[in-house]
């Protein structure tokens, strides 16, 4: 691509509209890109003096260029040479150690190769064939169970965090670079980010406590109990590593470093359909999901769970636990008895449940057509006629 001729001398040359900029080796500065031409990328800093970049930099794999005139670049200030000043992203391969001192001394970043994994870290090429050591805790914002499989053979950014013996004791901090990025982002964030915002995220670990999700740069948690209206247990059967998620903002405390997720909240609210879905004295299938010592939950539908306090269980007998009458995974009928929205609470009985006074009244009932029967049988029989009586000693005598 031809350099823009026109962009370049309207930024770089008219000087009444430039401010001095003095620039200290290896700092870190935002520059637009203005023109490219060859090996050379024009940026404009801000400064009466051009900067260059080398385009090589900026070159993906198969050595096309990814970026164009009016992008904005970080970029790390080398020299200044005549009228230009010269700029970096990192330093690259076929560096020297004079460079890698440099890039100690300035902090700008140094490509690396992971070559292998050693006692307490890994090898780090940089330059081509400058052996450095980075040790496990300083390859990431997070440990990984599998890092060999992770980092062996990749090419990451580092930065030098120790240069001894004339570049012979050489220790890298992948880290340091991942942490400064996130703050950058951070400060970004602040200014976008509110409580009760929906973002996108992708998951980057699973505890049994929750679950982390990157969310443009920084992380935040899910708690397990954000994560659906009804009870988890095993958080790995609602995510995956690398899952792409939409959540709500819950908190965020920028001094703590914390910002609390819930994927619970984009979700319909099952409640809203309680009184409509589970109307008072219908009867339901459910499953027993807990027993406590006060009674035994039931559930009747995903994120909807009821109590059936223990006094309605044991069939009519005093029991100690639920767990005499009845286990976790049931299946069983039941009655609502009665809704809490409010508190988001239903009472249930069991389906088959006699209340105290009703079985009373029936125990009434029963004795009263005992009685009844009773009094029945002991009335003397009515005697009959005179041709029933002979009938009758005639039956007698022929048996």
């Amino acid at each position: 691509m031809e350099k823009n001729t026109e962009s370049f001398a309207d930024l770089f040359n008219d000087d009444t509209k430039k401010t001095v900029r003095r620039l200290n080796r290896g700092q870190r500065i935002t520059a637009t890109i203005v023109g490219i031409s060859g090996e050379s990328i024009f940026l404009d800093t801000g400064a009466k003096s051009e900067g260059i970049l080398n385009s090589s930099e900026l070159k993906d794999s198969e050595g096309n260029l990814t970026v164009s005139v009016g992008d904005s670049v970080e970029v790390y200030f080398i020299q200044a040479k005549s009228s230009e000043q010269i700029f970096t992203t990192r330093i690259g391969a076929g560096s020297g150690s004079a460079h890698l001192e440099e890039a100690w001394r300035s902090g700008i970043p140094v490509d690396g190769l992971v070559k292998a994994e050693i006692k307490g870290g890994f090898e780090i090429t940089l330059g081509g064939n400058v052996r450095a050591f980075c040790p496990y805790s300083q390859m990431g914002l997070r440990r990984v169970e599998d890092a060999g499989g992770e980092y062996l053979d990749t090419h990451m950014p580092f930065k030098v965090t120790r240069y001894e013996e004339k570049g012979r004791n050489i220790v890298v901090s992948a880290r340091a670079i991942l942490e400064e990025e996130r703050e950058r982002q951070k400060e970004a964030l602040q200014k976008s980010l509110v409580e009760g915002m929906t973002v996108s995220g992708t998951v980057t670990s699973i505890r049994d406590f929750g679950a982390f999700v990157d969310i443009g740069g920084i992380e935040g948690l899910i708690p397990i109990s954000e994560i659906g209206w009804s009870r988890v247990d095993d958080i790995k059967e609602h995510f995956t590593v690398g899952q792409e998620v939409h959540v709500v903002i819950k908190s965020l405390d920028w001094e703590k470093d914390r910002i609390s997720l819930s994927l619970k909240d984009t979700l319909e609210d099952p409640w809203e359909r309680v009184r409509k879905d589970f109307p008072v004295g219908s009867t339901l299938p459910g499953k027993v999901v807990r027993l406590a010592q006060f009674g035994a939950f039931v559930t009747l539908a995903p994120g909807i769970d009821g109590l059936i306090h223990i006094s309605k269980l044991g069939g009519g007998r005093r029991i100690n636990h639920p767990r005499e009458v009845m286990e976790a995974g049931q299946d069983i009928e039941v009655i609502i008895e009665s809704i809490d929205n409010d508190k988001r609470k239903i009472s249930l009985i069991p389906a088959d449940y006699e209340a105290p006074e009703e079985k009373e009244e029936i125990e009434r009932k029963e004795f009263k057509e005992f009685q009844a029967d009773r009094k029945e049988s002991k009335k003397p029989k009515e005697i009959g006629t005179l041709g029933e009586l002979l009938k009758a000693k005639l039956a007698e005598k022929g048996k």
